[in-house]
């Protein structure tokens, strides 16, 4: 029921309005009868100033109270907040050594020896001797192509050279007896001229035999197909009972072999790194991979540090014009016949001589818009955001050419809660390398 400020109750006893609870008990538990409510109506209800003026002072205290409390609490909080400890991050210093800068490209290998074997003369193939995939070495028999239409030429070139052969002896006596029978003048001149000629002609039909009989005995070796190279074959094309044709009618592709050990790798560098190499070459800082045989590492797909160590071994003549970039080449061992021709490598060249240098983990470099910079903290535990000068990956850490000192303190670890100008709580870690000292202590002269 609602309390409302009135001037009497209902029975006609007056009510004390300053008390809201007895004014809430009057009103909510006096009985008035239909008669009384007849005979004495209730008066209108009256709402004067005072009666505002006294209800409020109860209410008004709570509030006051809990905007008390309110502005305690942020007080409190602004007071913890105020009392919080710089954040933690972890520091270390550049590690300094001995690096050698390398330039990187994306090569092909492909193999210094490549054959495609065909056949050299027709006939129907026999058999296949030879394992598809496998090493074969030179002179392995591969295809044999039936011999018995070259054995009979062979045969027959035979007997045509001793036919020629013994014209030549029948000839050479027939001269020898003519020369004596003309100091007699019991021949003449020009019969001694006639067999003279005849030698002659039996000699050249001699050589002649020799040659078809060589010419026979070279169809009937080409009959037996052999590697010409030690290295891997392919698949057969041609299986027995098939007709191939020789060089006289298009040569039947047979198989193919590649050698592997050792293996090119084909690169080509840009024009700029080309210009840089050479001006080095000029002063006396690199050797020229055209008159030194430079190192390379290779790196194979899917690795992640280099395999194979190899050789420069070739820099072509003129750059090309489509790419501007020249043609190179390395000789890469490859004892195990892991590298195939055809598969890719990143090829890693030297670019520079060794040199000191400064190397920070490369988490700890971060970018602002087109500038690499590193935060260090200063002897007053405050941030500076140092911009700096890239070098290469070496060894997992970035070399870094400019911006830094040895004895600089880097951020290497809890960037995220670091801010410029803002102090923070150093923790030294340990140099990014197990083996290696930190630069800064190496100056310092610093003993463990």
């Amino acid at each position: 029921m609602m309390m409302l400020p009135v001037s009497r109750a209902a029975d006609g006893n007056s009510v004390d309005l300053s008390n809201p609870i007895a004014t809430f008990q009057v009103l909510g538990e006096t009985e008035v009868s239909a008669t009384d409510r007849t005979e004495y109506p209730a008066p209108a209800t009256r709402l004067d100033r005072g009666s505002f003026r006294r209800l409020p002072r109860c209410g008004g205290a709570a509030i006051g109270m809990l905007f008390a409390l309110a502005l305690a609490g942020c007080d409190e909080k602004a007071r913890s907040q105020s009392a919080a400890p710089p954040p933690l991050v972890t520091v270390a210093q550049p590690v300094k050594r001995t690096v050698t800068d390398w330039d990187e490209f994306t090569g092909r290998f492909e193999a210094i020896q490549e054959v495609q074997v065909r056949a050299r003369v027709g006939g129907f193939v026999n058999s296949v001797d030879f394992k598809d995939g496998a090493i074969v070495r030179a002179g392995d028999l591969l295809y044999i192509i039936d011999p018995r239409p070259f054995e009979a030429v062979a045969v027959q070139a035979e007997g045509q050279l001793a036919d020629a052969r013994a014209k030549g002896e029948l000839a050479k006596r027939d001269l020898e007896r003519a020369l004596k029978l003309v100091q007699t003048s019991a021949v003449s001149e020009q019969a001694v001229d006639q067999r003279r000629q005849a030698l002659q002609a039996a000699r050249a039909a001699e050589t002649q035999a020799k040659g078809a009989l060589k010419a026979a005995q070279l169809n009937l070796e080409f009959s037996h197909v052999v590697a010409p190279i030690t290295g891997r074959v392919s698949r057969h094309l041609v299986t027995p009972g098939n007709l191939v044709q020789g060089s006289e009618g298009g040569e039947t592709l047979l198989t193919s072999i590649v050698s592997l050990d050792p293996i090119y790798i084909y690169f080509d560098v840009d024009e700029a790194t080309y210009q840089r190499n050479s001006r080095l070459w000029f002063e006396g800082q690199r050797p020229s991979s055209r008159d030194t045989p430079n190192s390379v590492q290779v790196t194979l797909t899917g690795e992640t540090k280099p395999s194979h160590e190899g050789k420069m071994d070739f820099l072509d003549n003129r750059l090309d014009v489509s790419t501007a970039t020249l043609r190179s080449r390395a000789i890469i061992p490859n004892k195990d016949l892991s590298i195939l021709p055809g598969q890719f490598g990143r090829v890693r060249i030297i670019g520079t001589s060794p040199y000191e240098a400064l190397l920070i983990p490369d988490a700890a470099v971060a970018t602002d818009q087109s500038r690499k910079i590193v935060f260090v903290v200063k002897e007053d535990n405050t941030v500076e955001a140092r911009p700096v000068v890239l070098g290469p990956l070496d060894e997992g850490l970035r070399v870094i050419r400019e911006g830094l000192e040895a004895e600089d303190h880097v951020i290497v670890d809890g960037l995220q809660r670091a801010r410029v100008g803002a102090k923070v709580t150093p923790k030294m870690a340990q140099a990014p390398t197990g083996d290696k000292t930190p630069a800064g202590d190496k100056a310092a002269g610093a003993k463990p």
